[in-house]
Parts: C-alpha cells; sequence; structure tokens
C-alpha cells in the first residue's frame, strides 16, 4: 500500500498539509515525499512493492506534469513497451508508465488500465488536476473542499479531518476532471446478459479466476495469504500454491475457545503443503482492539467492524513477526456468487439487482475492511476476486444460474474447482460461516455483551436518537457510531447505510447483519 494526497488550488499551507497526511504515514512507511507544483501539492508516503530502488519513487514527473499514485497495475510491462518508442523510464516501477499514457490518450487512459489503483494527476499544461480510482475501489480515495473552497484527495478520510467539511469517497469507477466526476467504467452494469452453458461457466470461472491469482504473484516484495478455512480464501491458496515454486506462507486467526475455522484452516494448509502460522487472540485481545479498529476503519458499520477485528489483529502478528509485505484475500467472492440471505431472493432477477448493489457500495465494506486492516500494518491488499475481467465475467451470468437452485451456495464456484485436486471435498462443498463468526462465536458474543453493558435501556433509546442518518437499531451499533463520532464528527454520510441483508426479502427482516440469525444457516457455524 502506499498513501497520496492532493491539494488541488494554490492557496495551500503547507503546515495544514503535512499534519494531514501524516495521519497515513503506515501505508506508506518506506520513504515519503512532498511536492510543490505551483499550483497546488501533491504527497506520497511509499510500501515499495514494485521495483524496489529509490528510483520507483513518487511523485512522477514527465514535461511539466506530474502524478502520484496508489495501486498495482497489472501486465504494465506490455503498455511500457508500446512506449518504448516515444518516453525513456528510469524505475521498474509500474506506476511510471502513468504520465506517458496521460500525455497520448488522456483520460481516456482510465478505461486501458487493469489495475487496482487511486491516482491524482496535475496537468502542467492546462494547470488542472485529474484524480480517478479503479472500477472496484480496492484503492482508497476520498475528497473534500477547504474553506476557500478548493478540492482536497486522499488515500483515508482521517488525511481530510479538519482540513475540509465534508468528505466523501471517490466514487470507483470515475475520475475527476473540469469540477466533475464522470463514470468511465461502470463495472457491475451488465450490457448482455452471457447465455454459456452450466459447464462452460465453470470453465471460464476457473480460468478467469487463476489468471486473477496468478497476476496478484507477482511482487518484488514478499508474499502471503490470509487462510481462514473458508471457500474463497480456500481457493486463492489452493490456486497460488499450485502456481508457486515454493511452498506459500499462509495465516489464520481464531478464539482461544471456539475458533469455527482454524481446523478448517489447518486442513487446507496441510492438503496444500503451506507453511501455516496460526494466530490465537482473546475476549481481551477483541475488546481492547475495538476503538482502533473504528479509528482505522473510518465507519460505524456492525458487519465491517466485527469482521475486521480478527483481520487486523492477524495482520498485526504478520507485520511485527515476518518480511511480508504482500497479503492476497478472498473478499468479492459473495458479492458475486451470493451470501447465505441471497438464497432468499425471490427471483433472479432480485439476485442481479442486489449483486449490482453489493458491488458498487463495495468500496464502503468489505473492501474498506481489507484495505485499511492490511494497510495500517504497512502490507498491501491483492484481492483476486476482484480481477476485473473475472468480475465482468461472472455479473454477465444468467443470474438463474447463479442462483441457490442446486441446495448449495455458490455452487458454480465450487464446480468449477471441483476437478483437479484443488480442496479436500469437505472444505469445497463446506457451508459458508460469516467471517467474523468463524473466528468465534464468542468474538461477536462478547462484543454485544460489552454494548449491551455499556447502555441503560433508558440511555439507549435517548443517545440512539441523537443520528438522523444510519440510525442505530441495537446497543451494538449506538456503540460504534459513538465511537466512529470522536473520530470523524458529522462525517456519517461517508457510509450510506448499514451492510443487512434486504429487509424487503422474506425470512430477511432480521436486527443483526450476522448470517446466524437466518433460518438457512444450519451447518455453515460447525
Amino acid at each position: 500500500m502506499c498513501s497520496i494526497m492532493g491539494y488541488c488550488g494554490s492557496s495551500a499551507a503547507m503546515e495544514t498539509f503535512q499534519k494531514g497526511f501524516q495521519r497515513t504515514i503506515s501505508r506508506g512507511p518506506d520513504d515519503s515525499r512532498i511536492v510543490d507544483t505551483g499550483k497546488g501539492i501533491l504527497g506520497f508516503h511509499r510500501l515499495a512493492i514494485m521495483g524496489l530502488t529509490p528510483s520507483g519513487m513518487q511523485p512522477f514527473a514527465l514535461n511539466g506534469n506530474y502524478v502520484v499514485c496508489n495501486g498495482e497495475i497489472y501486465g504494465f510491462e506490455k503498455l511500457r513497451q508500446s512506449l518504448l518508442h516515444k518516453y525513456t523510464f528510469k524505475s521498474d516501477s509500474d506506476c511510471e508508465i502513468l504520465l506517458p499514457l496521460y500525455e497520448e490518450y488522456g483520460t481516456d487512459m482510465f478505461r486501458m488500465l487493469d489495475a487496482e489503483f487511486a491516482c491524482i494527476i496535475y496537468d502542467g499544461k492546462t494547470q488542472e488536476y485529474i484524480a480517478a480510482r479503479d472500477p472496484i475501489g480496492i484503492r482508497p480515495l476520498y475528497y473534500g473542499y477547504d474553506p476557500e473552497g478548493v478540492i482536497v484527495f486522499a488515500s483515508e478520510a482521517k488525511n481530510l479531518v479538519g482540513l475540509c467539511g465534508r468528505i466523501m469517497p471517490f466514487p470507483p469507477g470515475h475520475y475527476y476532471k473540469d469540477g466533475a466526476f464522470i463514470c468511465y467504467c461502470d463495472i457491475a452494469k451488465v450490457d448482455t446478459v452471457c447465455q454459456d452453458d452450466l459447464e462452460t461457466v465453470c470453465r471460464k470461472i476457473r480460468e478467469k479466476l487463476t489468471a486473477g491469482i496468478e497476476k496478484r504473484l507477482v511482487a518484488d516484495a514478499k508474499v502471503g495469504f490470509l487462510l481462514s478455512g473458508g471457500l474463497d480464501s480456500s481457493l486463492v491458496c489452493s490456486v497460488a500454491a499450485k502456481k508457486s515454486r515454493e511452498a506459500i506462507r499462509t495465516f489464520a486467526i481464531g478464539m482461544s475457545e471456539d475458533a469455527i475455522d482454524l481446523k478448517y484452516a489447518k486442513q487446507v494448509a496441510d492438503y496444500i503443503g503451506s507453511d501455516h502460522t496460526e494466530v490465537i487472540i482473546t475476549k481481551e485481545d477483541v475488546l481492547d482492539a475495538l476503538r482502533s479498529v473504528i479509528e482505522l476503519l473510518g465507519t460505524f458499520d456492525i458487519t465491517t467492524i466485527r469482521a475486521s477485528i480478527g483481520m487486523y489483529l492477524v495482520c498485526k502478528a504478520i507485520h511485527e513477526r515476518t518480511d511480508i509485505r504482500v497479503i492476497l484475500t478472498g473478499e468479492i467472492s459473495d458479492e458475486l456468487f451470493g451470501y447465505k440471505y441471497t438464497d432468499f431472493a425471490p427471483s433472479a432477477e432480485e439476485f442481479q439487482k442486489e449483486s449490482e448493489k453489493r458491488i458498487r457500495e463495495l468500496h464502503m465494506y468489505d473492501v474498506l475492511r481489507a484495505d485499511r486492516c492490511i494497510s495500517v500494518n504497512s502490507l498491501e491488499a491483492r484481492v483476486p476476486f476482484g480481477d476485473l475481467d473475472f468480475v465482468r465475467y461472472v455479473m454477465s451470468v444468467d443470474p438463474g444460474k447463479k442462483m441457490n437452485v442446486y441446495q448449495k451456495g455458490k455452487y458454480l464456484l465450487r464446480h468449477a474447482f471441483e476437478d483437479g485436486d484443488y480442496l479436500p471435498e469437505e472444505i469445497l462443498w463446506r457451508e459458508k460461516a460469516a467471517f467474523s463468526d468463524a473466528v468465534g462465536h464468542s468474538m461477536v458474543d462478547y462484543l454485544k455483551e460489552y454494548a449491551d453493558s455499556y447502555y441503560t435501556e433508558e440511555e439507549y433509546e435517548t443517545k440512539r436518537r441523537n443520528y438522523s442518518h444510519a440510525r442505530p437499531f441495537t446497543k451494538e451499533s449506538l456503540l460504534y457510531r459513538e465511537i466512529f463520532e470522536e473520530y470523524y464528527p458529522g462525517l456519517s454520510e461517508m457510509i450510506v447505510d448499514f451492510w443487512m441483508p434486504n429487509k424487503e426479502w422474506e425470512g430477511c427482516n432480521v436486527d443483526d447483519p450476522s448470517a446466524r440469525v437466518l433460518s438457512n444457516y444450519g451447518a455453515s457455524g460447525k
């Protein structure tokens, strides 16, 4: 991960800029640089992943233009080769191609990128700023306006607190130019439904996911893997193990008393021959981490906070105990193939509509969780299920095939990897457990008990009414909201609402986001 920030006007106060920018030094602890463009300021904190030499340090400059980018550009070597006739490159950094691409193609360049990225460009000729974010929003970017009306961009909202009033996430798949946000890619939109037969769909799912994993193994820094023992992370680890010459390093986390997934993670690790590490946590670890987790996340969402505690603590252990710098994770599979609650979708059309909504909102929830928990520990997140080619294809598949009409959730993904000895049968066909529950049912129970003891019923009813947007509806949600407001006062609109099952569907009108409360959870928690 890296951290970027841009003040897009000539009235910038360097001291104020530096104070805000310093809040995300953990995203890029290797080096820092701030440049004055003459019409504003660009800042960059570096975590060296590709092109580890000092020549890969940003901002990059070319013919009066500047760029800062937090991202990985896959297949950049081919793009660079196409530019060699006209440009000389000074580093092996993938992001050095951005300014030559901008000179050649302008804002059309963003459609050309197979990347997880957020970038800010200063055009020296027009003296204007352009910013852009990848179609899923895997790399974070926020914006706000200072009291002078100047727009400011930054990797995290905490960079802008105290500098800007209203702070909002930069919309994924958009670029900013001439005061407007312009959509260059709506990754969730399907123009033509794919009518491939079942076996063709599953073959393409396997091929495209495998390609997405393989390209994310390329790094000049060491790579590790989060392994929960669930289907998604297990598949990522299995494919990576097949593609790697040496044993991959996997990491699992669980509560000391009732971690559901530790035994399954070890089973997978033994099967694929990984160098496996278990991180065991206690009730005290969970409660001690709560406030820090909400601060680093910048959210009040119950699901995100619950699932982040385990992820934050396992990444903290990786940072403290290893020299790994890149982490592959299993996020985004649920949004594509379905959750436990999408079993209740009343039609294929509703299933697809829900999937589109979730993909467009991911940057505020699961993707935010992965980015913050990993980056605060000076690691880089890579998300193979977010591969653009893979997402486009799965979103285009006939939703009637993606619904749970096979009495097994995520059937297409499971069937896609049924042949080839990827995973033990027990893992491949195991029902999904919610991530936070899989760390141990007791973890969520401890959080709820703590919140319940924190407020009387009268205090809860009074305090929850202080909020009109995303009003808390349990003591747990109120506790999270009050902690959020301490660090991000009045900024709740950064998160559109609580990440909950679709209450309009029969069987989904619940007051807890855990799949544990759904009638179809069944064997998932065993």
